[in-house]
Order: structure tokens, then sequence, then C-alpha cells
């Protein structure tokens, strides 16, 4: 969204318009009807469904995540709060920001939480972290999808912060890419990110750096 003279622009209008021209004048279709028939038409014949047990699962999803460098513990859900307090005190985090819509149950005494009501970067980088639910996690590719409803927020709470734990149901661990895709179909409008372990790239020289399109310390609590 762009702003000129004050009033707010729709850039995404005009972008739409010029693919559309763009693709009339290489011969393309031009006509969206038409365009959802080709998609449809696509062949999917992709696995959609698990072949692992539930145990093999859970797994494959930690292996995935430690290989990512992210630190993996389960706990039955009384015992998260110490489950949470243990992973706090052990990274030395004790000023941590969380969505609106936390369960308050998963949170332990001793610490200081404060609701993020949509501070600037700036605001959110003053926290020694972040904690937050999931929507669903990927075995397959130990990845983790968070959306912007209650308990999670919105993305830039879980991008911003140098240290984030989330807390994952396994009820909401899946095998598979079309079965976490599924079970997002009904909110795939809201803005949702995925993520795979700390933020990590390397440069042409193959040297890594961890930390600079999310935090660079990343805690998973399973929750059985």
């Amino acid at each position: 969204m762009a702003t000129e003279t004050g009033r707010a622009l729709d850039t995404s209008a005009a972008r739409t318009e010029i693919l559309r021209r763009i693709r009339a004048a290489n011969g393309g279709t031009s006509d969206a009807a038409r365009a959802a028939e080709q998609w449809a038409a696509i062949e999917r014949d992709y696995r959609r469904t698990a072949t692992r047990s539930r145990e093999e699962i859970l797994e494959l999803l930690e292996d995935r995540l430690r290989d990512y460098d992210a630190n993996v513990v389960r706990a039955p859900e009384a015992d998260v709060p110490a489950a949470v307090a243990r992973m706090l005190r052990e990274r030395g985090r004790r000023k941590l920001l969380i969505p609106p819509g936390l369960k308050a149950a998963w949170l332990p005494e001793g610490f200081e939480f404060a609701e993020d009501h949509g501070g600037s970067p700036a605001e959110l980088d003053r926290f020694e972290g972040v904690i937050t639910g999931s929507t669903v996690a990927i075995a397959l590719t130990g990845s983790v999808i968070l959306q912007n409803v209650a308990g999670e927020g919105r993305r830039a709470v879980s991008l911003v912060p140098d240290y984030h734990l989330c807390l994952v149901r396994v009820e909401d661990v899946v095998e598979t890419v079309p079965e976490a895709l599924d079970r997002i179909k009904g909110s795939a409008t809201l803005p949702t990110t995925f993520f795979a372990g700390p933020s990590a790239t390397a440069d042409i020289e193959m040297t890594r750096i961890k930390g600079v399109h999310g935090p660079r310390f990343l805690d998973i609590i399973l929750i059985s």
C-alpha cells in the first residue's frame, strides 16, 4: 500500500492490470475464468495423506527441527508452564512478548509477560523474546505455520524479537505439506508465516549468519 498526498493507493489493482496486459500481449489469456480452468486442470497426484504412525510423525518433526538448530522438548499440557520456565531460564530470558489470546495457563510465574498491541519494530526489539502458539506443523519439512489469529499474533511479533518459544500441540502436527494446506484452507487469506528453525542465511562465500530474517534462537514445546 503506497500513499500519495495523504491518500492511500491500492497498488495491487495496478499490478494485476499490468500483468493482465502482459499476458494478453504475449498471446496468453486475460480472462480470469479461463485462467481458473487452466489452474484447476493441473494434475495434482502428489501424496495428500500420512503414511507414518503418529509417533513416527512426531519423531520426524523433532529430527528435522533439531537438524535446523532448534531446541525441541515434549510436555503434557499440565507441565507446559514448568517446561516454559525451564527453557526461559536456560536461555536467560525474563521479559517476554506474547500475542493477545495466548493461553494464560501455559505461562509460568516469575517472568514478565507483555501483550503485543501494535508496537513498532523498535518497541518489539526491546523484548528478550516472544512466546506464541501455532496453527500447524509439518513433519516432512520441519516447518511450523503461524497465522494472524489469537495466540499467534501478527507477523512482526514472531520475526523481530531475537528469541522465539513456540508452543505446538501434537494434534496440530501433520506429515505432509498438502495436509497442512488443507488445514489452513479456510483461513488462507490471513497473513501466514512458515518457519523451519531459527533464521539463518549464507552469503556467496557460504558464511552462515543467523538472525537476519527472524529470531536467532528457537525453542519448540510439543504439547501432548
